[in-house]
C-alpha cells in the first residue's frame, strides 16, 4: 500500500464504487453507496482521496467526474491489509490459515493448485526465502 494512504471505511467504499464504475460524479457515487452519506461528506472524502493521490477528476461542464488513479483492486487490497494488520498482527500465514480452516469454506482441487502456484510465484519473487 502507498505510504500515508490508509483508507477509512468510507474511503474504501468510495474507491470501490469508482473501481466498479470506472468514473463517477459525487451524485453517482452517493447513489451506489450501500448506506446514506451526504453530498458534502462524499466531496470531503474525495478531496482527501485526491490529496492521497488515489483519485483524480476532470471537469465536464459544471460537473466534476472522479476517477481512481490506481489499479481496480486497490480498495480490496487496502481493506485486506488492514484486516491482516488488525486481526492477525500482520501475519499472512495466520490470515490464510484462518480462512482455509473455516469449516464452511471448501477449496476445490483447482483452487488449491492455483494457491500453490501463487505461493511458488511469491517464493520466487522473494528470492526463494523460507526454503
Amino acid at each position: 500500500m502507498l505510504q500515508g494512504s490508509r483508507l477509512s471505511y468510507r474511503q474504501q467504499q468510495i474507491i470501490a464504487v469508482l473501481d466498479r464504475l470506472g468514473n463517477a460524479t459525487a451524485a453517482e457515487i452517493i447513489a451506489e453507496l450501500p448506506d446514506d452519506m451526504s453530498n458534502s461528506a462524499v466531496r470531503t472524502h474525495l478531496r482527501l482521496l485526491e490529496k492521497k493521490g488515489l483519485v483524480t477528476y476532470r471537469e465536464e461542464g459544471p460537473r466534476f467526474v472522479f476517477l481512481p488513479t490506481l489499479p481496480k483492486n486497490f480498495a480490496a487490497i487496502s481493506a485486506l491489509q488492514q484486516v491482516v494488520q488488525t486481526f492477525f498482527g500482520g501475519s499472512i500465514e495466520q490470515t490464510v490459515t484462518a480462512l482455509i480452516s473455516e469449516s464452511d469454506l471448501q477449496l476445490s482441487d483447482d483452487e488449491i493448485s492455483r494457491l500453490m502456484d501463487s505461493i511458488e510465484q511469491a517464493r520466487n519473487r522473494d528470492g526463494g526465502e523460507g526454503e
